[in-house]
């Protein structure tokens, strides 16, 4: 597929009566790499690249519609068909149980993740995933981009992932979803106790068409689930994860006050959050949206 990339670069520049150093300039680039990706030698091009490619040679969308099949050979099989209904996705609603989400991650949180992936094989390898990771958090600042709903696990705010100093980079991160109105951010506390999630993490995908798929995740598996009445019950479970969670402004504080240095914020009893999560979860649109409604899951409630 970098292959075919290449090619059609190469092609589309020739019709164009471009030289590889001109079209470098018309991109932001330089010569060297235009010849590169003809070539297929060096990194594979980002997804930043690709859409100035596409600009540049007018290709309405070619590149940029070719660009994640290039990147596929640097994922595991199990992560790619998760990964292509997640470019698709209307809403995402995720929950965290070890690290923050790609879509929130640091360029320098993401790569003490990728760095200990068990999959990971070559320098170039870390260097592809973490452009691909990096390349997909644009889609949440696009106007046309998904909703995103977090449950953040307390474990990942206190796991100094990369260090402390990194660490404090990708909690400050965290607090500029509060200027973000498609992100909703909530934590959930260890006086939660147990709950039904608590083998991994957990992506629910609101789909162009309708549909909702499931995706559960480890450390070195995935499993994507498609089959309605499993997804229903995936979609039950996050409900329940919202109802135990931290509201959001109590959750922003958390993570405020983890900032200074004050450990957890004063967290509210658990029948303070379950009257909290009753009353939000009974406004309108609040149980529908997870429960089969397709209604826009723009119009999903505020705690």
């Amino acid at each position: 597929m970098a292959a075919l990339f290449g090619s059609r670069v190469r092609r589309l520049r020739l019709t164009a009566g471009l030289t590889q150093a001109q079209l470098g300039e018309r991109a932001h680039t330089h010569s060297t790499r235009i010849n590169q990706i003809e070539r297929t030698t060096g990194h594979k091009p980002t997804l930043a690249l690709a859409q100035a490619l596409d600009d540049a040679l007018q290709a309405d969308s070619l590149l940029v519609d070719l660009w994640p099949h290039v990147y596929r050979e640097a994922f595991p099989d199990w992560s790619r068909a998760f990964m292509d209904h997640s470019a698709q996705a209307t809403a995402i609603w995720e929950y965290a149980a070890h690290t923050v989400p790609g879509l929130l991650q640091t360029e320098d949180y993401a790569r003490a993740v990728l760095l200990k992936g068990r999959t990971l094989r070559t320098a170039q390898q870390l260097e592809e995933r973490l452009a691909g990771r990096l390349g997909r958090q644009g889609r949440i600042g696009d106007p046309d981009g998904p909703d995103l709903w977090v449950v953040l696990d307390e474990a990942v705010l206190l796991r100094p992932v990369g260090g402390r100093t990194v660490m404090r980079d990708q909690l400050a991160r965290l607090l500029r979803t509060e200027q973000e109105p498609r992100i909703t951010l909530q934590v959930l506390p260890f006086s939660s106790g147990e709950h039904q999630a608590m083998g991994g993490s957990l992506t629910l995908l609101d789909l162009p068409d309708g549909s909702e798929v499931a995706y559960t995740e480890g450390a070195d598996y995935g499993q994507l689930i498609e089959e309605p009445e499993e997804v229903k019950s995936y979609a039950v479970t996050y409900d329940h994860l919202r109802a135990l969670a931290l509201p959001p402004d109590v959750s922003l504080d958390t993570i405020r006050s983890l900032m200074e240095g004050n450990g957890l914020a004063r967290v509210p009893s658990r029948p303070q959050r379950r009257s909290v999560a009753q009353k939000q979860l009974q406004q309108p649109g609040g149980w529908q949206l997870r429960r089969g409604s397709r209604e826009s899951p723009r119009c999903r409630p505020r705690a």
